[in-house]
């Protein structure tokens, strides 16, 4: 297992990277309605919006795994809280639905 300090370092990391880069991105996007978009715009937009969608994946996934093994272990104590346990299973992905959207806002040229 990681240590509790690594955990919490690389957590802010990603808490502040996942922040940041749609930052720049759209800020590039408000930049480029001037003038010719260039290739760093181009790649800065591609990274954040790779970025939205990895790391909503990477939580939603966690998120199940978490869930799903307390629901394993309350269905085998009581299975009457089978639509519960599905319910709660099935939230998670809405994360990866809003890191799918935001990743289609960052890539969306603006008109």
């Amino acid at each position: 297992m990681m240590d509790k300090r690594l955990t919490k370092v690389l957590s802010a990391g990603v808490f502040l990277t996942a922040l940041a880069l749609p930052a720049i991105a759209f800020a590039q996007e408000a930049a480029a309605s001037t003038r010719v978009m260039v290739w760093q715009e181009v790649c800065g937009k591609a990274i954040a919006a790779g970025l939205a969608m990895g790391l909503s994946a990477l939580g939603a996934a966690y998120a199940q795994a978490k869930i799903g093994s307390a629901g394993a272990g309350t269905l085998a104590e009581r299975p009457e809280v089978a639509i519960w346990v599905i319910t709660l299973q099935a939230l998670p992905e809405v994360i990866v639905l809003l890191g799918f959207v935001s990743a289609i806002m960052i890539n969306t040229p603006v008109k």
